[in-house]
């Protein structure tokens, strides 16, 4: 089984999607009597600074001689990718099998978490007997070696269905029914997940950008993200293609420890909350929490609009588990679990004889009641209501990354409470 690989094909600007181009090869072996057994949308680090936009690499896994798979993919890049931009360098790899060696594998993994060098990828590449082709730097090879491992790097899959518009149509506002998408969407859920936010009233499945794709369908199966994409009334769709993908299934995070946490990399970490949450200029929403020693300042930003309420309800001595992508320190906020909830707060004591507040008596003499003369040695406990339950709490899908994994996916180790 041949691996047809590439990447950085698209520009945040000027549009095209690599799932189109991936698309376009999987369709031109076809029309040479290949059977192609599976397209892989592999999601790859996303706090990669030069991505164009999702950082999706893609392989197509077909019965084909590996020379006819490089000649189509340098046809469809050269037709299709946007190399005008110069944030986009494409990339192509070409390898024998679909079970990689356990470099390849290594180094598909590496970049589910890690910055790569392309020239690694290149001398990789080589040295298993891997056919590469490249355009200006070159950097999408990197994404695409990656792509040839994936498959045996990783175990848990979803699927996506993507349909696209017609050509003549890229760039125009798209015509999709959010009556039918809604009623959709509501029939499908559990088993398909982030194709609307309810709350929000958004299409989520619906792009806004000037590309191909007319409407992607994530979920657990490839039957039940048909049907939906089925339902939906739309303009007509030019292509359909159906993808395994690494989407939804956290692949980005590693454990690590709080001292241990760096820039341009994803975590899960457990810490313990520190001081007060803080809404600053522009709603974002920031809190402290630290452990042995090291600190760390969690963020949930504006475009997460009611996940920042879960945050704000946050207090110091509250334990959790923190999910998400480091940049200039800061930690942004995907996904928390609370492990246990601080329920006291100190206050200062009340007369038990006239219930008024005490005052204190000085340093280090505790409190008294002028009129009464009672007093006690210091501040005592009192019971906090909290807004909070035990459990993971998660960002709403219109703000959720691809590879980010809903709550509503697979076994969690503490109650969840998931956003629709």
């Amino acid at each position: 089984m041949t691996v047809v690989a590439l990447d950085d094909t698209d520009s945040r600007d000027r549009g095209m999607c690599t799932t189109y181009a991936a698309h376009l090869v999987a369709e031109r072996l076809r029309e040479r009597g290949a059977s192609v057994e599976r397209v892989l949308l592999v999601r790859l680090n996303p706090a990669v600074e030069y991505k164009t936009r999702g950082n999706a690499a893609l392989a197509v896994h077909a019965d084909v001689d590996p020379g006819v798979g490089l000649a189509v993919a340098e046809e469809v890049v050269g037709e299709v990718a946007e190399t005008d931009d110069p944030r986009t360098n494409p990339g192509v790899v070409v390898a024998p099998e679909a079970d990689a060696p356990e470099p390849i594998t290594e180094f598909a993994e590496r970049a589910m978490r890690a910055h790569l060098d392309p020239g690694e990828a290149k001398s990789l590449a080589a040295a298993h007997g891997y056919e590469t082709a490249q355009w200006e730097n070159g950097r999408g090879v990197v994404g695409a070696l990656a792509a040839v491992g994936a498959w045996t790097a990783f175990e848990d899959w979803t699927h996506e269905r993507i349909d696209y518009r017609e050509p003549d149509r890229w760039g125009t506002e798209r015509d999709v029914d959010a009556e039918s998408v809604f009623a959709a969407a509501n029939a499908a859920y559990p088993d398909a997940w982030d194709t609307v936010d309810r709350e929000e009233g958004e299409l989520v499945c619906v792009p806004h950008t000037p590309g191909p794709i007319l409407y992607g369908i994530r979920g657990d199966d490839a039957e039940t993200v048909a049907d939906l994409a089925d339902s939906i009334e739309s303009e007509p769709v030019h292509a359909s293609e159906l993808f395994v993908t690494n989407q939804g299934t956290d692949a980005h995070l590693r454990a690590a420890d709080v001292a241990d946490l760096e820039d341009g990399r994803a975590y899960r970490t457990d810490a313990t909350v520190v001081g007060e949450p803080e809404t600053r200029r522009g709603g974002h929403v920031f809190v402290p929490v630290e452990d042995d020693g090291a600190r760390v300042e969690c963020a949930a930003f504006e475009p997460t609009k009611r996940f920042r309420d879960r945050v704000r309800a946050l207090r110091p001595g509250d334990r959790v588990t923190v999910c998400g992508e480091v940049s200039d320190g800061t930690l942004k906020l995907e996904k928390f679990a609370v492990r246990s909830l601080n329920e006291t707060e100190s206050v200062t004591p009340q007369c038990p004889d006239c219930g008024t507040s005490m005052e204190s008596a000085g340093a280090g003499q505790g409190y008294r009641c002028r009129d009464c003369g009672t007093s006690a040695p210091g501040k005592v406990e009192r019971a906090v209501d909290r807004d909070l339950d035990a459990g993971w709490y998660e960002v709403p899908p219109c703000a959720r990354r691809h590879v980010a994994k809903p709550l509503i996916r697979g076994d969690w180790d503490a109650p969840t409470h998931p956003e629709r």
